[in-house]
């Protein structure tokens, strides 16, 4: 499916529904982001090989589970001026993130207890323990085999974390109390399953490994390493009295991922000055102090190398690999980054948990997300800047800031603006129930992020 600015907000919503489901894992999410954009004709380009960047060029650029790509302005990206002959282009970044919370696949991962084969898990992040109860799973991620080549598996659903019976914990309505160890390793199979289920099922191994080698087309002899989650196996879905609820694992953040990516496939060269960029990070959940996350050095390695292709000779022939740093702080100075993550929407039942004055609601627009600790990154600046947008876009926008007594959490905007040393904003879809493993928003939002980042990437 193809959105385009004309899309409705439920076309929208369901492109964001087949995204979401095609991406199990960040590195699923990375190489669709990858794969769409080259069907809307962008090049791929290898870290490991020499660019050569043209005017007009669109690219796209994988590093392990994150993607970052831009398209090159027709006419030439000076938008910061000379010096001594030398081109600062300016950079308009969408900065989001491509993990959400799950668990992860340990080492050795198989067990037995009681008659029930397990799987060990370790926690990734911080998921809302409780809404991956009793719900199928499947598991989805990349494998490495020994001679170096990566793979992507998914498998079926096969697993699941049943609860305990209310008979068997009488307050459990009044206190959840789970133990990370003890309560939270799926269930996959059973010890002593007959040999005629076996048979008709055809699989005549209890390894989970073999299990997703098999569903990479590999052999799991051949498997040196793994990067694996679990996934909800439901897939995304609309509801509500006129289908305005969309109900999805990981909106927290490919929703982002989505409006970003769908956004700057629509951007045209010829009409462009500065540089759009979509940077899909991983690792966003668990610090970001990664080579692939916002703590790492992927985007001023693209930054880096698009500046010195500029700044050499301006077409982007590859000779500007000699340019000298100031250039790029000069680029770094001039350029902005959108950091899209979500947020959160005032919940109805629990109002007395968000700010009595600021209360963000579902279906009203993005948000404008503001931290006096500099939990996020939005300041005057970056605000006049995230208005515009909207203001272009048509979109209305609320701000949000935390309840005082509830300490927000934090996104890769501060760690960009830290980084980089660009003013840096922090937006994002509201949504309820963030963190679990199926999460809801309005599908205006969806769509209305959408055009927000069309404008803001196409120059607003």
């Amino acid at each position: 499916m193809t959105i385009t600015t004309e899309s409705a907000p439920s076309t929208v919503a369901a492109d964001l529904s087949s995204f979401v489901y095609a991406s199990p894992s960040s590195f699923h999410a990375a190489a669709n982001v990858r794969e769409r954009l080259v069907a809307a004709g962008f090049s791929e380009l290898n870290e490991a090989e020499a660019w050569q960047l043209r005017a007009g060029g669109k690219y796209v650029v994988v590093r392990d589970g994150a993607a970052i790509a831009w398209v090159m302005p027709e006419g030439g990206a000076g938008g910061a001026g000379k010096a001594g002959g030398a081109s600062a282009p300016v950079f308009r970044v969408f900065g989001t993130h491509t993990d959400s919370p799950a668990f992860k696949l340990k080492p050795n991962p198989g067990f037995a207890t009681e008659g029930a084969l397990q799987i060990g898990v370790e926690i990734y992040g911080g998921p809302l323990l409780n809404s991956w109860l009793d719900r199928e799973l499947s598991l989805a991620g990349r494998l490495v085999t020994r001679d170096g080549q990566t793979v992507l598996a998914r498998t079926k659903p096969i697993a699941r974390i049943p609860q305990l019976a209310i008979h068997l914990d009488r307050e459990v309505n009044q206190k959840l109390s789970l133990d990370k160890q003890r309560h939270l390793q799926p269930v996959i199979g059973l010890e002593d399953l007959t040999g005629l289920l076996r048979a008709a099922d055809g699989l005549q191994s209890t390894d989970v490994l073999e299990v997703l080698a098999a569903s990479a087309g590999v052999k799991a002899a051949d498997v040196a390493g793994f990067d694996i989650v679990t996934i909800a196996a439901q897939e995304p879905a609309t509801f509500g009295l006129h289908d305005e609820f969309l109900a999805s694992p990981r909106l927290d953040n490919l929703s982002s991922v989505h409006a970003g990516m769908s956004a700057l496939a629509l951007i045209d060269p010829a009409e462009i000055s500065e540089i759009p960029l979509l940077a899909a990070f991983d690792h966003e959940e668990v610090g970001s102090n990664t080579r692939s996350g916002a703590c790492g050095p992927f985007l001023a390695d693209v930054t880096e190398r698009i500046v010195a292709a500029v700044a050499g000779d301006g077409d982007g022939g590859g000779g500007g690999a000699t340019v000298g740093r100031e250039a790029y702080l000069r680029s770094m100075a001039s350029s902005i980054c959108f950091s899209a993550d979500t947020g959160h929407g005032v919940h109805p039942n629990f109002p007395e948990r968000h700010d009595p004055v600021n209360r963000p609601r579902l279906g009203a627009g993005p948000l404008l997300k503001i931290n006096a600790q500099q939990r996020y990154a939005t300041d005057a600046i970056g605000t006049a800047r995230f208005a515009a947008a909207c203001d272009a876009a048509d979109v209305t926008y609320q701000e949000f800031v935390s309840n005082n007594s509830m300490p927000c959490g934090s996104t890769i905007g501060p760690l960009t603006a830290t980084r980089l040393g660009m003013t840096t904003v922090d937006i994002g879809i509201g949504l309820w129930s963030m963190h679990s493993a199926r999460e809801m928003c309005a599908i205006t939002d969806v769509h209305d992020m959408f055009h927000v980042a069309h404008a803001y990437l196409g120059g607003a």
